[in-house]
């Protein structure tokens, strides 16, 4: 069984918001509802700053603070370790966008139910598991694969490039950053 996660790399990541746009198409969000929230940063001692564009989306936790306050057992974590939410059982109590420590989740006013990435889609180009965030990315700043496997791309890149978890180890994040 596959344990999927993710590396963003801000150094490549341009600010265009297509990956956000992507998945609100692929998850059909209204418009004011988004599972990618950006951060502007300011990197570098002056006179060399520059700002830094941050994609922040649930990180998968293997520790997940949301499910371990959720009162219903809507917030769970499947066979491939994507921390996922059972829409039915959600009550719509938001315990657990009080509980996430990266403040990624949202409440989709509309229906009362609470939302964030789901790791969502099969890849349009070769029917493997995918993101559509990924497929969507312009500059190839993320990429998506099994944690457990030594020899995929994810793996290779998140030595490689020597990425983090964008707040260390806070939680066992599934999502790494190279910044």
């Amino acid at each position: 069984m596959a344990r999927y996660g993710m590396l963003i790399n801000t150094k490549k990541c341009i600010g265009c918001y297509t990956c956000r746009t992507a998945c609100q198409r692929q998850n059909n969000l209204p418009a004011e509802v988004s599972l990618i929230r950006f951060e502007e940063r300011e990197r570098g001692t002056y006179p060399n700053v520059h700002t830094e564009t941050v994609p922040l989306q649930c990180m998968h936790c293997e520790d997940a603070p949301c499910q371990q306050v959720c009162p219903t057992g809507a917030t769970y974590t499947n066979d491939e370790g994507v921390v996922a939410i059972d829409q039915g059982r959600c009550i719509g109590c938001k315990y657990c966008m009080a509980a996430c420590p990266y403040q990624v989740r949202v409440c989709n006013e509309t229906t009362g139910i609470v939302d964030k990435c789901r790791f969502c889609t099969v890849s349009a180009n070769d029917g493997t598991k995918m993101c559509s965030c990924v497929e969507a990315c312009l500059t190839g700043a993320r990429i998506f694969g099994d944690l457990d496997d030594p020899d995929s791309e994810l793996s290779k890149a998140i030595v490689e490039l020597n990425a983090q978890p964008i707040a260390g180890d806070l939680t066992k994040a599934k999502i790494y950053y190279v910044r």
